[in-house]
């Protein structure tokens, strides 16, 4: 018998600059310099829920598509093992910000808000991202491995 051993590190984009999500907000690059320039830790929590975090942000920045994340869901205590199952299954990929507006300009032609500066307060995993091209993926594949039972003599 074997068992599936699933790796819990990701890599993703919690935010995407220059299209629009399901709310009509629109994030610019360098929405996020001021934010990030203050290198404070962000948690990583469970549909954004401050009562539950899942893992740990290790890297994060902006490029050209948007706000890239790396990190790895802490699967010691059981919340981050579950969002680990169900992210490695293919269950669930969404990625979502918690953020502060701080500076924004309206096109009310289009009915959007520009979103120029943020405060960032969390990144979240989540079933239904605002901005549907935020997602998630682990950065390795689940492997099988044989169990003690399963093993040559």
């Amino acid at each position: 018998m074997t068992m599936p051993i699933t790796a819990n590190r990701f890599d993703g984009y919690a935010a995407v600059f220059s299209m629009p999500d399901s709310g009509g907000d629109v994030i610019m690059p360098g929405a996020f310099q001021k934010a990030l320039a203050r290198k404070q830790a962000l948690p990583l929590l469970w549909q954004h829920d401050i009562k539950n975090p899942i893992g740990v942000i290790e890297s994060i920045a902006e490029d050209t598509r948007g706000l890239k994340i790396s990190g790895h869901f802490t699967t010691g205590a059981q919340i981050g093992s579950d969002a680990n199952a169900l992210v490695c299954d293919g269950a669930l990929n969404g990625l979502s910000i918690g953020y502060r507006v701080r500076q924004f300009s309206l096109n009310r032609l289009r009915k959007i808000r520009i979103l120029t500066e943020l405060e960032l307060v969390e990144i979240s995993v989540v079933t239904f991202p605002m901005q549907p091209l935020a997602r998630l993926m682990v950065q390795n594949p689940p492997t099988q491995t044989p169990t003690t039972g399963d093993q040559p003599q």
